[in-house]
């Protein structure tokens, strides 16, 4: 089979890789759907300083059916044609992050993530253990299944961490995919939400996710606006999902705020003695635990959330030079390769 590698010269190279075969407790997923998401492009333009490389599959929103079970692998686990998401980090599934649903985080220092220590989705057929899968509802399409994965999860995972937000003012910075998602999820919530971008064309589709108020911050004053819009005193919550606007998310995070960042490269900065009396919560979140992505699938599900279109463009893996010329610009909404 062939699959996508980032020499890390703004490249895409397809390369030949033997297809996978299931070890105990292992599965083949044939992949239905592999999402493009904003953190590939710190392997695809060789700015990552962790992981990957040009002889690793990339792609972790993989989305598929089982092909293939391994031995030890029961029915309950999985089954071959059981439509699957895959939660994209492994760990030794025995310490007390492992077990609580946080492979990412394991103790032990044994995790795997795809793209990264383990090849990815952007190729016909992943191999990863049969624990990583989560099933996919029937009423969700493969990339749907395929941003929740990452993308949306990470908006979600966000979002929970801010608490609950029905009835606050909820700012969103950045309305890519990840930001729209947050848009998306914080406006079902119940919260007001002010979307926040540079480009009109995104903020016009944050008014389609759910937005009730939208500031273009490089055509109007971010300060003057959120004071019009909060009475002057400012937002109750802030996602900031763009990785370049912490300052100004802060510089909008109202008395008793909570915010919580999730672009990256992201660079927060404060002087606790300009703002202790501002009795500020701030938090970071790493994507979602895999009980998490479950109960994202499930609310989206259940509340008949438009994630289908967060995606903008659908290419084949033999697209994948010019798939990722198009993502590098960053101008557009989301892109997929289907298989």
């Amino acid at each position: 089979m062939q699959g996508i590698t980032f020499p890390g010269d703004r490249r895409a190279v397809l390369k030949d890789f033997p297809d996978p075969e299931p070890g105990p407790g292992e599965v083949v997923v044939r992949v239905r759907a592999s999402g493009m998401c904003g953190s590939d492009l710190h392997f695809y333009r060789g700015t990552a300083s962790f992981g990957g490389g040009a002889d690793t599959i990339q792609g972790h929103e993989p989305c598929g059916d089982v092909h293939a079970v391994g031995p030890g692998v029961t029915a309950d686990l999985a089954s071959v044609g059981d439509r699957v998401m895959i939660h994209h980090y492994w760990g030794c599934d025995s310490c007390e992050q492992c077990r609580s649903g946080w492979p990412q985080m394991c103790a032990r220092g044994s995790g795997k993530t795809l793209c990264l220590t383990a090849h990815g989705g952007h190729a016909p057929y992943l191999l990863v253990p049969a624990r990583t899968l989560l099933p996919l509802p029937d009423s969700l399409s493969y990339k749907a299944g395929a941003a929740i994965g990452c993308g949306t999860g990470t908006a979600w995972g966000g979002i929970k961490r801010l608490g609950d937000v029905g009835g606050s003012t909820l700012v969103v910075f950045g309305q890519g995919p990840v930001g729209l998602s947050g848009t998306m999820f914080g406006a079902a919530l119940g919260a007001r939400v002010i979307a926040v971008d540079v480009e009109d064309s995104r903020l016009d589709r944050a008014r389609e996710f759910g937005a009730s108020e939208v500031i273009n911050s490089a055509s109007a004053d971010l300060a003057e606006a959120m004071a019009d819009l909060t009475g002057g005193r400012g937002a109750e919550l802030v996602l900031e999902t763009s990785g370049v606007a912490a300052d100004d998310a802060l510089s909008v995070l109202g008395k008793w705020g909570r915010a919580c960042f999730i672009g990256l490269p992201g660079d927060v900065r404060i002087k606790t003695e300009e703002v202790y009396k501002k009795q500020w919560t701030l938090m970071t979140s790493w994507t979602m635990s895999s009980i998490e992505q479950k109960r994202c699938a499930d609310f989206v599900v259940s509340r008949r959330l438009p994630v289908d279109e967060l995606f903008s463009h659908s290419w084949s893996l033999d697209r994948a030079e010019e798939a990722y010329q198009w993502f590098d610009k960053q101008s557009d909404g989301k892109g997929v390769f289907e298989f």
